[in-house]
């Protein structure tokens, strides 16, 4: 699938669907490998315009010119990062400064250009470089290194042949895989196009969300109560799971304990429903 469609074609929508990861320990630790390798190329180039900042030289933004860079640095560079996904990181880069540009440009002078770091970058291969097979997923690295094989914890909820990249990124305290695909835009037969003169009104409200009425159809009503009365039972499940869990909680000021770490296992073995002896792996990034 090409990055730039053909003007002839039919029009398309791109949609992206996020899915989650189910990890070994190992394969967990080479995904935060790439994401910091990531995060170095971001941080190269900030570097590297800086230098010609002080020198009042021009900066190196143009996604070409970066390419050209990166490919005079050579392999293995950047750890098991692969040049698509550096370039990813590179197009980041170069997209964000002439976004910048044209918004001081038009006016806003408050609008700054990319310089601030980051620890754990985004890593996107376009369609070609990866392999998805159901849930199974083969992402590319580097020369020398074994592809990174992942197993999803979901489907995909779009055609193979219309996905056309993903993203691998860290999200809410979670490995995350960003799915986009370009799907064909809804079309209906001759003759059964909606009618552009009927008309529907909605009513937003405080107890009831939303009231849909039409002059010669049903109406519909979304019940704000259900909503209210949901939250209210996971605010109860919420406070339950705290008092179950309150007992083991260690003193205030108690040291060389492991009970906080014990209390919050035993928290999200009753908020997921397991059994005491059952654990979950831990979602918090390894330390470098």
């Amino acid at each position: 699938m090409p990055r730039r469609r053909d003007p002839a074609s039919p029009p398309v929508v791109v949609r992206t669907a996020r899915v989650g990861l189910r990890l070994t320990r190992g394969r967990r630790e080479r995904c935060f490998g790439l994401l910091r390798s990531a995060g170095d190329v971001w941080a190269c180039v900030l570097e590297l315009n800086g230098w010609r900042r002080r020198r009042q030289d021009a900066p190196v933004v143009g996604y070409q010119q970066l390419c050209r860079l990166l490919a005079a640095s050579g392999p293995g560079t950047f750890g098991e990062l692969d040049s698509a996904g550096a370039r990813s990181v590179l197009r980041r880069y170069s997209d964000a400064w002439f976004s910048a540009a044209a918004r001081r440009k038009a006016g806003q002078s408050e609008v700054r250009f990319p310089r601030r770091r980051r620890g754990l970058m985004p890593v996107r291969w376009y369609h070609g470089t990866f392999g998805l097979d159901g849930r199974r997923l083969r992402l590319p690295t580097a020369a020398g290194s074994p592809p990174l094989l992942l197993r999803l914890d979901g489907i995909v909820p779009y055609p193979g042949e219309t996905i056309r990249s993903v993203t691998l990124l860290w999200d809410a305290g979670r490995l995350w895989i960003d799915v986009s695909a370009e799907l064909p835009v809804a079309a209906y037969p001759v003759g059964q196009e909606p009618d552009p003169a009927r008309v529907a009104g909605v009513d937003p409200g405080i107890i009831h969300p939303y009231a849909v009425a039409t002059l010669d159809g049903p109406a519909l009503l979304v019940s704000g109560r259900a909503i209210r009365a949901e939250h209210r039972m996971h605010l109860a499940d919420t406070k339950a799971r705290r008092k179950a869990t309150a007992g083991r909680a260690p003193k205030p000021g108690q040291r060389g304990s492991r009970r906080w770490r014990k209390t919050r296992r035993r928290a999200r073995q009753v908020e997921a429903g397991t059994s005491a002896g059952s654990g979950r792996p831990s979602t918090k990034p390894p330390r470098r």
